[in-house]
């Protein structure tokens, strides 16, 4: 089931990313984020964008949330979305019905174009976007450390 994500889902939605941010570069964040922050960011980013969650047998084995791209009032138009899944659910179409979702607010909310900044390589993310037809609109080289290493970060880009 996807629903809306709720203050109370924070403690799992940590579960999920504090596990990309310990184990994995696809998020640069370095420090695990704790239930409070987590609220903080489910309140704030709900406020005008969309945060959802993929829900089955009251877990939460996924997450989704568009929020804004740029703060200047140009981009108005113009939101970044992120995708997390739970490690033990990857490859069950989580992703995709998440996306699916995400793609389909930001149609009815008005907006015109979707961001996925992907951290690479991470081919499974990739095919995610580009089944749903984004497009890779950037590459920058090394703009993030961590483990010891330089990292590329990837924009794609889908026009509604």
């Amino acid at each position: 089931m996807i629903r809306d994500a709720k203050i109370e889902d924070a403690q799992d939605i940590c579960g999920i990313y504090n596990h990309y941010i310990k184990n994995t570069p696809t998020t640069f964040e370095t420090e695990r984020v704790s239930e409070d922050i987590m609220v903080e960011r489910i309140v704030n980013i709900s406020e005008n964008f969309f945060w959802i969650v993929y829900e089955k047998d009251g877990r939460i084995l996924g997450y989704a949330y568009a929020s804004s791209f740029k703060s200047r009032s140009a981009y108005n138009n113009s939101v970044e979305c992120s995708i997390y899944i739970r490690a033990d659910e990857k490859g069950k179409g989580i992703g995709s019905t998440l996306l699916s979702q995400l793609i389909n607010r930001c149609r009815e909310r008005g907006f015109h174009t979707i961001i996925g900044t992907i951290t690479l390589p991470n081919e499974g993310s990739i095919a995610l976007h580009e089944k749903f037809g984004f497009k890779k609109a950037a590459h920058f080289k090394e703009v993030g450390y961590k483990f010891n290493t330089w990292i590329d970060v990837g924009s794609w880009q889908l026009l509604l």
